[in-house]
């Protein structure tokens, strides 16, 4: 099964905001197994809008959509999904009786709603409501062909909830999909073309539901491993097995096997089984050395502490460090 994920939003291609709201419908439509293939971001435009639904129907099972869903004449996303489905807005009791609570929650009043205020309970007539408690723009759920359209409010922890709680339940109660297993092997030290070079024959062993990815950043290589396929346990198994032998291969170039082992959280971990202290002394890293080791919660029990050497007299008064090794060096 494929996604596509659609951010509707001019401050988004401004540059004014960041969105993280694909990362995060990615990441949580990876766990339960469909491919997120296309991410885009596009303008508060109707026929923008209208062109790329009728763009991914039929291409894309989910058409995830976040933004537009606001009271202001600027968020359009609901009429034109609805003109989209050839439909009329209605309103949906159930909505305006949660923006009436959550206004007298939050003015301590039953002062009337601004129009706009109760606007936000209208909905499609064909559209599934999804319950959003965090705010008063309701998720909407509609199918056109083989193409589900689920629009979601922008504002992050919005999204978040109804895709967590309401969206994810959904699709997983109602949707047969496959297991996707991800492994993540950690290497230090080995740039990436090299580390490529010396695992050439064993990639080419892997099987065809087993995908590498390298991606690597300054100094560091993760390894990426994908399997994808019915049987959970048979995923597991493959993946156990070529994992050992990539081990074998690269030994002490492996620092970790998940994406939370970074240097600092192993090192941490080999001086408290090892029993050992440390401490640093830095100059142009600024501190920097000092400030990584100790995010790593119950880095007390090995971490001493820093001297940041700045300047020449900290170097020699404090650290010891010779004038002539200054001088030369």
């Amino acid at each position: 099964m494929k996604a596509t994920i659609v951010t509707i939003g001019d401050e988004i291609l401004i540059g004014q905001i960041l969105d993280t709201n694909s990362q995060y419908i990615a990441r949580a439509f990876d766990r339960i197994g469909i491919d997120v293939h296309e991410m885009m971001s596009i303008s508060d435009n109707r026929q923008h809008i209208l062109e790329t639904f009728s763009r991914l129907q039929d291409h894309s099972d989910f058409v995830l959509i976040t933004g537009g869903l606001g009271p202001t004449k600027d968020d359009i996303t609901k009429k034109t999904l609805a003109d989209y489905f050839d439909d009329v807005l209605v309103s949906d009791p159930n909505v305006l009786s949660h923006v009436e609570q959550l206004f007298r929650n939050f003015t301590g009043t039953d002062k009337p709603l601004l129009q706009t205020n109760i606007d936000q309970a209208l909905v499609p007539s064909k559209s599934i409501v999804l319950h959003n408690q965090y705010g008063t723009a309701p998720g909407i759920w509609m199918q056109k062909g083989k193409t589900v359209f689920i629009s979601m409010p922008g504002v992050p922890y919005e999204m978040k909830g109804l895709i967590d709680e309401v969206i994810i339940p959904k699709i997983s109660n109602d949707y047969q999909r496959p297991f996707i297993i991800h492994k993540t092997i950690m290497t230090y030290g080995v740039g990436e073309s090299l580390l490529a070079d010396k695992i050439a024959d064993w990639e080419d062993h892997l099987p065809d539901f087993i995908k590498l990815a390298y991606l690597p950043a300054p100094g560091r290589v993760r390894l990426r491993l994908s399997a994808r396929g019915s049987d959970k346990k048979e995923l597991e198994q493959a993946l156990a097995d070529h994992i050992e032998k990539l081990t074998q291969i690269l030994g002490r170039i492996i620092t970790g096997f998940d994406e939370g082992e970074t240097i600092e959280a192993v090192l941490g971990r080999q001086l408290t089984q090892r029993g050992l202290t440390l401490s640093t002394a830095e100059s142009c890293t600024g501190g920097k050395i000092a400030q990584v080791i100790t995010s790593i919660p119950g880095s007390s029990q090995y971490f001493k502490g820093s001297v940041v050497s700045y300047s020449k007299e900290v170097k020699m008064g404090t650290l010891g460090v010779s004038k002539d090794t200054i001088t030369q060096h």
